[in-house]
């Protein structure tokens, strides 16, 4: 026998107008419109072969037939909500932890504000943080999302990528070292000096590539393992580093020398578990991060 209540929101629709007399009350309970309401009920009854209702200017009054429908329509109403339930339990059960790795640099209160920002939106969520300049496998799930900085495009199609920014790098000198040298100016002007490279896992191939390309390898002072201690190199007058651009606005403490080609900026990239993706809160918030981020390493 082909099932009658297929539409299961039909249970839901006979109950209002039964509880509430008319197709407008139960519109208003519903959040239907009540010509809808009003359809619903002419449809069932046609599909049962039954006069649910007799209608007058009163309102809609339920025939014998409809009240021996009420206890099943209610048991199914009652299983519903049992259904919701146990899936609000299930829901709240499981972690809503979001898993977050970046450079070490990364971590700052602009981050801490975004972050204080989603949890305010979304309080069910919160975070593990993991500082690491290693590249944490995302694929195999040791974290959720990566904030990362590369120079290459990101060649993993398992993940979810989107671009937020991309940062060009200059050259920059401490004010001490300054005193004591020119500056180079320009390409051409880079002898005599020492300069600073990366090296360790956040190492960045085409900006030492640039600089190899134009010193003597007896013109390396030092190898650095991220941004953070190659700024610090800088500060302490132990050569010319390549660092962000944005340290002429950020950090007073140090000299421009020279802008690098625009074609060995970094990009940033927010990269996401296609699985976590798919837990509520990780899809809103990389919705929430990504054009907030894009946006504050373009002021910055």
């Amino acid at each position: 026998m082909k099932s009658v209540f297929a539409n299961l929101s039909d249970v839901r629709v006979f109950l209002a107008v039964l509880r509430t007399g008319s197709t407008l009350a139960a519109s208003k309970t519903l959040g239907m419109a009540q010509p809808t309401v009003a359809r619903r009920i002419e449809v069932l009854e046609h599909t049962l072969g039954l006069v649910l209702f007799e209608r007058s200017t009163q309102g809609f009054h339920p025939t014998k037939d409809a009240l021996a429908l009420v206890s099943n329509a209610e048991a199914v109403e009652d299983a519903a909500k049992a259904l919701d339930a146990t899936a609000a339990r299930l829901v709240s059960s499981q972690s809503r932890t979001i898993r977050i790795t970046a450079v070490t640099d990364a971590f700052n209160p602009r981050l801490s504000a975004m972050l204080e920002g989603f949890v305010e939106s979304y309080r069910s969520a919160s975070f593990e943080l993991i500082p690491s300049d290693a590249a944490l496998d995302i694929s195999a799930g040791e974290v959720d999302i990566a904030i990362r900085w590369a120079t290459k495009e990101i060649d993993e199609p398992s993940l979810i990528c989107r671009k937020l920014a991309t940062i060009t790098h200059s050259l920059f000198a401490s004010k001490s070292y300054a005193a004591k040298s020119d500056l180079p100016r320009s390409e051409t002007e880079m002898g005599g000096h020492k300069f600073l490279v990366f090296g360790g896992n956040q190492r960045l191939d085409s900006l030492n590539d640039w600089l190899f390309e134009r010193i003597d390898s007896d013109q390396i002072a030092m190898t650095c393992q991220d941004i953070k201690s190659m700024e610090t190199a800088v500060q302490m007058g132990a050569g010319i580093g390549t660092l962000p651009t944005r340290f002429m606005k950020s950090d007073d403490s140090l000299v421009h020398c020279i802008e690098l080609p625009a074609d060995l900026g970094s990009t940033v990239w927010l990269l996401v578990n296609p699985s976590a993706y798919r837990r509520p809160e990780v899809k809103a918030f990389t919705a929430y991060f990504a054009p907030r981020y894009s946006a504050h390493l373009r002021d910055s």
